[in-house]
């Protein structure tokens, strides 16, 4: 049975960065959307953040999206010029309550979440999916005063999988509470990529190795990391989650689509 240690494995097709387009229960759900062309981007206090390679697909190519999972909006590699635009065509976005303030004007329909708050998305041809927000802290003990509030997100229903979807935390202790709700849960959507951010002496997002620490952690079947290329800000890529995965003898569940 999905959701109780089957190997199930959902799809997930990666466009690049943080956005995936997840298919499940008869729904698409897109993770972050960004489809801007690489440029440069200023996040303020003279730094610029360098987007290097461009989406695998265009957002006329995914076909009909019924939700965006979207952790935050307020960096650009979370949500571009053309993932904005994008909200006013979908029929829900989920994200933070100050995301979903802020947003208010620009989202078709957008519903903010605090962590551990969970709404329902109806499936085609009846039934629901719930998805639940789960915690998220995007760097070290503190960085919300300065990266922002971040939120994960959970999906379950009644026999289908469950799936995890990070956002962009840091902490292998969010992870701990997340698995103690949820877990195990099937599928594993990780931000990996070691970012960093100038003000901070530490990664802003899950480093290989944690990455992998985190889908021992969760009991996932499948570890779909995403965020780890395209950006110059990150420090490790698909070689890194490979040799950290392996190490941790749980390269079968490595899942670099």
């Amino acid at each position: 049975m999905p959701g109780t240690g089957s190997p199930a494995r959902v799809p997930v097709r990666t466009i690049g960065g943080p956005t995936a387009l997840i298919s499940y229960g008869g729904l698409n759900l897109l993770t972050d959307p960004t489809f801007d062309a690489p440029a440069d981007h200023p996040v303020g206090n003279g730094t610029v953040i360098t987007k290097t390679a461009p989406p695998s697909a265009a957002p006329a190519d995914l076909g009909p999206i019924d939700a965006v999972l979207l952790s935050h909006d307020e960096h650009p590699d979370n949500l571009d010029v053309s993932g904005r635009a994008l909200l006013a065509d979908v029929p829900l976005t989920l994200t933070t309550r100050g995301g979903a303030e802020r947003l208010g004007g620009t989202a078709r329909s957008v519903r903010g979440l605090a962590p551990w708050e969970d709404t329902q998305v109806t499936r085609p041809g009846g039934g629901t999916v719930t998805v639940t927000a789960v915690p998220a802290l995007h760097g070290p003990e503190g960085a919300e005063e300065v990266l922002g509030e971040v939120i994960g997100f959970v999906l379950t229903g009644d026999g289908l999988p469950k799936v995890y979807v990070s956002g962009d935390n840091a902490s292998l202790d969010l992870v701990r509470q997340v698995a103690g709700r949820f877990g195990p849960v099937d599928t594993a959507v990780l931000f990996a990529g070691a970012a960093r951010a100038p003000m901070f002496d530490t990664t802003i997002t899950l480093d290989s190795a944690q990455a992998a620490e985190a889908a021992r952690i969760l009991g996932a079947h499948q570890a779909v990391p995403v965020h780890f290329e395209g950006w110059t800000h990150f420090t490790e890529g698909r070689e890194e989650l490979k040799r950290a995965f392996t190490a941790a003898g749980l390269s079968e569940r490595l899942d670099l689509v």
